[in-house]
């Protein structure tokens, strides 16, 4: 498995009649975009905006954050959203534009969607302050239910991301990462020496809004399934689910992975990175422990020594990371988890809902509960009121002098669970 991505540097978004990248420049027609969104005949309007590091504006609620991508060659991105048929992700050549994102907004879907301010405190809490919002606005049809205003919303959201990244094709200056990936005999033996990780990447999917899609499929037909760094960078995994806006795994993060980006930094001198683990995180003890299960059964499988597991959302999800953590460790199998803390406001409550005595080696980003004041923005891309329901904010977020008081949980990407944030915690 080879996939070769080509990673071009966008400097800053400019509306256009035309599309092209001129000197790290995206020019963007905003009128095709609109109308290649309401192809979807539930879409009701849409619009299009630019959010800038430093600006003072304000993105909430946003739905999802996404990487634009695009296959110049090996198949498609984001296989199996638009075709029935498709090829296996991770092969060929991708175009990434690096530096911005294609984040949608407009009325509210649940309560998993949060707010990015691009000057301000919020920079200290979020990576998504620092890079350049392509924003989508849209509005469904009166008569689309939640579940599919979800949906209309996510289709559209990649459908953009996939069209803005193809505009890169035609440019020649561009980073590039070659990413191999060996069949697992050839791994075991390729570095003896060295311990055998293993990541167990817990995604949502637990329904009522709360869904991963792979190859385009609904996370709760999952089973745990053993898949490969590659699939993850060119768009296997798509967002779709409805947790805190601090922990929510966006597409964007999908793309980059954290935990999986760090565990190639150092395969081959200090581990040996023998794969991936995706694990469904379902509603019922009777699913979770068959997963716990299948999880460590495939870990065993990879050989592995040691084993990372990262969370997706807060409170039920504990438990398959628990058990999960407890069963590796009965086999004697080393691991460590990520996971934020719900401490309260003042820090002082149980942080976990959750806990097992064999995880004793817990990286966490932070007490999502802590309160942070934000100062009023000079613009909003989307709709201010509707942060009186994300999670983390309420009805006395919006202060009388167009401050916001928002707990972490409302930031988006605020304690991201595979580390991909600015906080962290320290043992005094």
């Amino acid at each position: 498995m080879n996939l070769e991505l080509r990673k071009v540097q966008i400097k800053d978004i400019v509306f256009d009649t035309v599309d092209k990248i001129e000197d790290g420049v995206l020019h963007v027609d905003p009128k095709r975009l609109e109308e290649l969104v309401l192809e979807d005949s539930r879409v009701k309007a849409v619009s299009f905006d630019i959010a800038r590091p430093g600006e003072s504006v304000r993105i909430v609620p946003v739905k999802d954050v996404i990487e634009p991508r695009a296959k110049l060659e090996g198949g498609e991105i984001f296989p199996g959203l638009f075709r029935e048929d498709m090829q296996e992700a991770g092969n060929g050549i991708t175009y990434c534009l690096k530096g911005m994102a294609v984040t949608s907004t407009g009325p509210i879907v649940g309560f998993q969607e949060g707010v990015i301010d691009m000057s301000g405190p919020c920079v200290d809490y979020t990576i998504y302050s620092s890079i350049l919002h392509l924003c989508m606005i849209i509005e469904k049809q009166d008569y689309v239910d939640p579940h599919d205003h979800e949906e209309v919303v996510r289709l559209a959201g990649i459908k953009v991301a996939k069209t803005v990244a193809e505009i890169g094709f035609d440019v020649t200056e561009y980073e590039t990462e070659n990413m191999e990936w060996k069949p697992i005999g050839e791994k075991y033996a390729e570095f003896p020496d060295l311990p055998k990780v293993v990541y167990v990447y817990n995604c949502m999917a637990q329904g009522l809004l709360h869904d991963t899609y792979f190859y385009g499929r609904d996370a709760k037909a999952l089973v745990p399934t053993m898949i490969t760094p590659n699939e993850v960078m060119d768009g296997a995994l798509i967002s779709g689910n409805c947790v805190s806006p601090g922990s929510k795994t966006t597409t964007y993060m999908h793309q980059n992975n954290a935990v999986i980006r760090e565990l190639l930094k150092i395969h081959g001198t200090e581990i040996n990175f023998m794969g991936i683990v995706l694990n469904p995180l379902m509603t019922t003890l009777k699913e979770k422990f068959r997963d716990r299960m299948m999880t460590v059964r495939e870990v065993k499988m990879l050989g592995a020594d040691g084993v990372l597991i990262s969370q997706e959302g807060f409170g039920n999800p504990t438990t398959d990371l628990m058990i999960v953590c407890q069963e590796l460790e009965n086999n004697g199998i080393k691991t460590v988890i990520i996971t934020n803390e719900d401490a309260g406001v003042d820090g002082m409550s149980e942080p976990l809902p959750d806990s097992v005595q064999e995880a004793n080696a817990i990286v966490t980003t932070g007490n999502s509960n802590a309160t942070v004041m934000l100062p009023a923005m000079d613009k909003t891309i989307g709709i201010l009121k509707e942060v009186e329901r994300v999670c983390g904010g309420n009805v006395t977020s919006i202060q009388e002098d167009g401050r916001l008081l928002l707990e972490i949980h409302g930031i988006m990407g605020g304690h991201n669970l595979q580390g991909n944030t600015k906080l962290g915690a320290i043992t005094i």
